[in-house]
């Protein structure tokens, strides 16, 4: 099962390592990253795979849940298939 992981938020220090920290720590792997800074709100999309995740979605959830609390930003994690289908024209 792949995901998208979404941050948005006033760009600061530290955000690309506590994300990815959090996939490292839970065995998600990152299959392609894109992030930019647009007038100091950064943005970041992840492409992610969960395959080998070891603790359930809706833990994951939190953990990145209380990262954005912690940083002030948003954070989603969205189902591949969901995703493109949101985003679809």
């Amino acid at each position: 099962m792949n995901a998208f992981v979404s941050v948005l938020g006033m760009d600061k220090k530290g955000i690309i390592k506590e994300v990815s920290s959090i996939l490292s720590d839970t065995s998600i792997n990152i299959l392609d990253i894109n992030q930019s800074i647009v007038q100091g709100y950064f943005t970041m999309v992840m492409f992610v795979d969960l395959n080998d995740m070891t603790i359930e979605l809706n833990m994951l959830k939190r953990a990145l849940d209380e990262i954005a609390d912690k940083l002030q930003l948003k954070i989603k994690v969205q189902h591949e298939d969901i995703f493109n289908a949101m985003h679809k024209i």
